[in-house]
């Protein structure tokens, strides 16, 4: 299921898909200093879209065409993560770096692939989680 993994640049390339964050297993309070990094970074103008369990079964593709502020204020009990589409390479890193001065408890990446985009969201996070333990079972 997975696509792989290809290092991401620090480039002017836009990466695949619409401009947009998804994220999800955020409570309502990290909602909120997620949004206010991405304003205080550059971000206002990328739509982010908070996912739960409601919307787990929905395509990624999906998920990311809903307006901004979707589900903004409603608890998530699924993994956390972010998938990440559209950005240009460069914006990538620095969203990354952004997100990691926050604080905020570890999560799951991704970014939107060709692939990925038709797959509901909880397959992602299955995806994603095997992938995390994977990559813990070679670092032993």
């Amino acid at each position: 299921m997975s696509d792989g993994f290809r290092a991401v640049k620090e480039t002017t390339r836009h990466m695949h898909g619409p401009r947009g964050v998804l994220a999800c297993g955020y409570a309502p309070a990290e909602q909120e200093i997620l949004l206010a990094m991405m304003e205080n970074q550059g971000f206002r103008d990328t739509p982010a879209i908070f996912a739960n369990e409601e919307t787990a079964g929905i395509a990624l593709a999906e998920l990311l065409a809903l307006p901004g502020g979707t589900g903004r204020g409603r608890v998530s009990n699924l993994p956390r993560a972010v998938i990440l589409s559209g950005l240009l390479e460069k914006e990538l890193h620095a969203f990354m770096a952004a997100w990691k001065a926050l604080g905020l408890p570890s999560q799951l990446w991704a970014c939107l692939t060709p692939t990925s985009e038709s797959w509901p969201l909880r397959a992602l996070l299955t995806e994603l989680e095997r992938e995390r333990q994977a990559f813990a079972q070679r670092d032993r």
